[in-house]
């Protein structure tokens, strides 16, 4: 099952399965339930017409997305080639502790379709394709989205303690299309891909696994939530395993897809 959220004209309006559900549905309530609840509360709820209106990111305002970072082998060489202090990224790859930051509160998330930004004052930016976890308030991963973790990695590369700069501003975060309901196993090996088109021709193309991951999800979920709570559910991108080529950067009119499963996200970049 997929969860949607769509702008119409009476405002903001969930979807199940592409029809409508009752307008007091949100999200925030679901995640507050037991998955087994939650699961037994959207086959009660009545569902009415086809859903037909814009999508709007699959979450609330006031929901945060966190990420992790340097989780695949492929972004641990690609942050060492970049930055100054090599190291860093070594020891957080191999180390027990995950790397985990906060990337955006709901209202500045972007979803399938609406634009996607690079910061004014970097030179390299890529589009970084994440697995992005759907957490209810007990911990449990209930589904995922795609997710777009856009990065300016010559901010970053410079001092990795400018990662906050490099990560978070307006138009670096979407996620969408929707939500698909899911539990840990069966998302465990899902299928990433990354395709950048300019003037409708593939400039770049990537593809990865989730079993490529070095940590497993719930070891991400466990860390994150061991001294936070999140009454409300929480977003958990996971980490990049396709980093595009030192030569690459997002540009304008760029087209960025990104297919994580069933869920296929797409951002142009605006000037």
């Amino acid at each position: 099952m997929e969860l949607t959220r769509h702008q119409t004209p009476d405002g903001p309006n969930w979807a199940l399965a592409g029809c409508y559900l009752p307008r007091q549905f949100n999200l925030t309530m679901l995640l507050a339930l037991p998955r087994a609840a939650m699961w037994q509360m959207l086959q009660a709820l009545p569902v009415g017409e086809t859903a037909v209106h814009p999508l709007l990111p699959p979450l609330e305002p006031t929901h945060e997305v966190w990420a992790a970072g340097v989780t695949y082998r492929r972004s641990r060489e690609a942050r060492e080639q970049e930055s100054e202090v090599k190291d860093v990224y070594e020891k957080v790859y191999a180390a027990a502790r995950p790397e985990l930051f906060f990337k955006a509160i709901g209202w500045r998330v972007v979803g399938h379709k609406m634009p996607i930004r690079i910061r004014q004052d970097s030179e390299w930016n890529v589009p970084e394709p994440e697995l992005t976890l759907v957490i209810n308030s007990g911990r449990e991963i209930v589904g995922y989205c795609a997710g777009n973790d856009v990065s300016s990695r010559d901010i970053e590369g410079a001092n990795p303690l400018y990662l906050p700069q490099a990560k978070i501003y307006d138009g670096a975060c979407a996620l969408g299309p929707g939500i698909q309901l899911a539990t840990a196993p069966e998302i465990d090996d899902l299928p990433i891909q990354l395709d950048v088109f300019q003037a409708g021709q593939i400039i770049y193309q990537g593809l990865t696994q989730r079993s490529q991951m070095k940590r497993s999800l719930t070891e991400l979920v466990e860390h994150l939530t061991k001294e936070l709570t999140f009454p409300d559910g929480v977003f958990l991108m996971t980490g990049t395993g396709i980093v595009p080529t030192d030569e690459f950067s997002l540009r304008p009119g760029h087209t960025v897809q990104i297919t994580v499963g069933t869920q296929q996200l797409e951002n142009v970049v605006q000037p």
